[in-house]
């Protein structure tokens, strides 16, 4: 399928001016070009919630085993083995179990006073002040200090270890991601050194001695280069994601007011403001896979071999799943599933850390800031071509 000279019907992930805002052209998409092809980039996207809903739980038409960005894709790299978000069934499952025993309600909800003390810590000292920035100031310190407990990195390092995450995510303004520059946990490799020899109560030293049955049968604990793998998915996966949630919490509760008092007087709300901020402005707005055998969309076919880009941030404004209008912001709007943390058999598995540190962050916040404006001349735009969010994002105090 080819977009026809006259339509100017486009997607480009790498467009600047299109990523600042491109719900309009998102609409546009799912109402005019259901399936999109990009010549110059040469990918499809899907952008109807049932259309993404339904190839993201198909893991054998749409294969996570290349990658799930397009530049990965396209590279025809070797993934190591433990990138979990980059494998299928079966392989997928055995890894995804042993990550599974560190995620268990029990252990998350645990956090619940870490996640509340260090929300404290960055927020206290800001009582007072005319200005705070929701990213710089909250949501690039508390996620990145609860994942780094969890993984058992040193307070000193854990800035370091953030930044890491970041660069991998990084791209230079409208350019693609480059993929050498996927990189395979070596960082970790003196603290998993030191874990040997000094174990503790967290992932790194459950990860080093759990036994798992791999795909041969064979029971055995993870390799050096599995183990590398793990921490660095985690730590890119527990830093990333949850720091752009704050950031749009700060920006869109600033334009929504009248939302933001009900959370106020009524924090119970809190819970499902999280879900719809999710959904409204779902961190990562895309995902893609390779396409394993020709598959028809609206009288077209999507030949093996293709790259597919599934446009969640399309998806989850589809009025046909949110009803009447899902380019609008409600709190009270009913719940529905959306694809912010994925579906099938890459749900995120971080997603309840990720709506605890959510619900607790804002909790934190309009306990001591009930009102703010946000200052969008000194807001930035994070450049990546996987997450969209802010680098900073500056709140003006009464």
């Amino acid at each position: 399928m080819t977009v026809s000279a006259a339509s100017d019907v486009y997607f480009d992930p790498y467009d600047i001016e299109l990523n600042a805002d491109p719900y309009p052209m998102f609409r546009r998409l799912r109402e005019e070009a259901p399936l999109y092809y990009n010549a110059q980039h040469d990918f499809y996207a899907l952008s109807r919630f049932a259309d993404v809903n339904k190839a993201l739980v198909d893991h054998e038409t749409f294969s996570s085993a290349r990658g799930a960005i397009v530049e990965l894709i396209k590279a025809n790299i070797d993934i190591p083995p433990g990138t979990v978000i980059f494998e299928d069934p079966p392989i997928h499952d055995i890894h995804r179990k042993l990550l599974a025993r560190m995620f268990t309600p029990r252990k998350i909800n645990a956090l619940e006073p870490i996640i509340r003390e260090y929300c404290a810590q960055s927020l206290d000292p800001l009582i007072g002040q005319k200005r705070f920035d929701f990213v710089a100031d909250l949501g690039a310190q508390m996620p990145m200090r609860v994942i780094s407990a969890l993984l058992g990195i040193p307070e000193d390092d854990q800035e370091m270890i953030r930044d890491h995450a970041n660069a991998q995510m990084r791209t230079e303004a409208g350019q693609p991601m480059r993929a050498d520059g996927f990189v395979t946990g070596e960082l970790f490799e003196a603290y998993i050194d030191w874990r040997v020899d000094h174990p503790s109560d967290d992932i790194m030293t459950e990860l080093l001695n759990a036994e798992f049955v791999d795909e041969q049968g064979t029971t055995r604990k993870l390799t050096r280069q599995e183990l590398l793998t793990y921490l660095n998915v985690v730590a890119g996966a527990g830093n990333e994601t949850t720091t752009r949630l704050i950031g749009w919490a700060g920006k869109v509760l600033a334009e929504h007011p009248d939302q933001r008092r009900e959370l106020v007087e009524n924090p119970a709300l809190i819970p499902q403001a999280v879900e719809e901020l999710l959904r409204f402005e779902p961190p990562a707005p895309h995902v893609a896979r390779y396409v394993t055998r020709d598959v028809d969309y609206y009288g077209q076919t999507v030949p093996e071999g293709s790259v597919m880009m599934m446009l969640i941030g399309a998806a989850v404004r589809d009025h046909r799943q949110f009803p009447p209008d899902g380019d609008v912001f409600d709190i009270h709007r009913e719940q529905r599933q959306h694809l912010a943390f994925s579906v099938g058999t890459h749900y995120c598995l971080g997603s309840a850390l990720a709506r605890l540190e959510g619900r607790i962050a804002l909790e934190e916040v309009l306990k001591r800031f009930p009102e703010w404006d946000v200052d969008m001349t000194n807001a930035t735009l994070s450049p990546t071509s996987t997450v969209r969010g802010w680098e900073s994002m500056p709140a003006v105090l009464p």
